[in-house]
């Protein structure tokens, strides 16, 4: 049984991938969510698209040793249950025993981040490194430690909430209640929204021109990027001033945990050497020389395909096949 499926659950897609010796994929495929459809649609549709996948690859259910899923929102990973996914509107569902029960197949769940730094830490930026701690920048900020090979859980299974840090030098509420919460600015909509903030100060930008008016609501982070290549001084000063702040933020994590590699990864990475600069120069700002001195801070490298890998990779764990 050296083959394992994995599947990253999105709000809006679920990505399949049959997972070869070598730990990568050998045949993919994307279904749409859908969620609105309940969780027994959902879960019957995975079910299909599994069974279609490995038969186009060749591969019988019998050679497949485990699954693993990764599932938006918190989960209890120990007994395969999705306790509460909003973008899913699910609440206690046993989504690994239901898949169990279906394909006949070993099956485990975990959180989406935590199986997208399993990934990388597994087949991607962070392969060969002992301890590894990875971030995830899209619609809001969570990060996963990886020791040994083994994921960190912490207590009440909520270890890895880095966006939720507080930093006196952020001024918005977050969700959460919290005031000066990391994700608030080190996020996608955290970018948009600090750069929104300075264009209704009455700062000159390009961005200005491109979403005039009423229209400054539909900018995203991926704007600053391109306007920051053009010089624009509040896409500038928002890329850097959040870089700074995430690398503060990290400085904490780094001191607590002293990982090998940092790996940052999500959509909003795709910034890179924009974001990633500053969040170096502030991490080393706030660090002791002894840990800057034996740690990378890099990119994520495997992109979508790494909460696919993580997780068939971690389900081939648990059903020790893997050592």
């Amino acid at each position: 049984m050296d083959y394992c499926i994995g599947i990253d659950i999105g709000g809006t897609n679920i990505v399949i991938g049959l997972i070869g010796p070598d730990g990568k994929i050998v045949r993919g495929t994307k279904i749409p969510t859908r969620a609105a459809d309940g969780a027994d649609t959902i879960l019957s549709r995975i079910d299909a698209a599994v069974r279609e996948t490995a038969q186009a690859a060749g591969v019988d259910l019998a050679e497949i040793g485990a699954v693993g899923m990764g599932v938006p929102g918190f989960v209890d990973h120990e007994n395969g249950i999705s306790l509460h996914s909003v973008n899913l509107n699910w609440r206690g569902v046993p989504v690994a025993p239901i898949m169990r029960e279906k394909l006949g197949i070993p099956t485990f769940i975990n959180n989406d981040v935590r199986m997208y730094i399993y990934g990388e830490a597994a087949q991607g930026a962070g392969k060969g490194y002992r301890h590894v701690l990875g971030l995830t920048l899209g619609t809001g900020l969570a990060a996963a430690l990886v020791v040994d090979g083994q994921l960190y859980h912490g207590g009440g299974n909520m270890a890895g909430e880095l966006g939720h840090i507080t930093l006196d030098d952020i001024p918005y509420t977050c969700k959460c209640g919290l005031k000066g919460c990391l994700e608030t600015v080190a996020s996608g909509p955290g970018l948009a929204r600090q750069a929104r903030d300075r264009i209704r100060e009455g700062r000159d930008s390009v961005l200005k021109e491109w979403y005039p008016g009423d229209a400054i609501e539909q900018l995203t982070a991926k704007d600053l990027s391109r306007a920051y290549d053009m010089g624009d001084p509040v896409a500038v000063e928002v890329l850097q001033t959040t870089g700074r702040l995430l690398g503060k933020g990290l400085a904490s994590a780094v001191t607590l945990f002293s990982p090998d590699v940092v790996i940052v990864g999500g959509g909003v990475s795709a910034a890179g050497e924009r974001l990633m600069a500053p969040i170096r120069e502030a991490l080393q700002a706030h660090l002791i020389p002894a840990y800057w001195e034996h740690i990378r801070v890099v990119t994520a490298v495997l992109g979508d395909d790494a909460g696919v890998i993580g997780s068939g990779l971690y389900a081939k764990q648990r059903a020790g096949l893997q050592a």
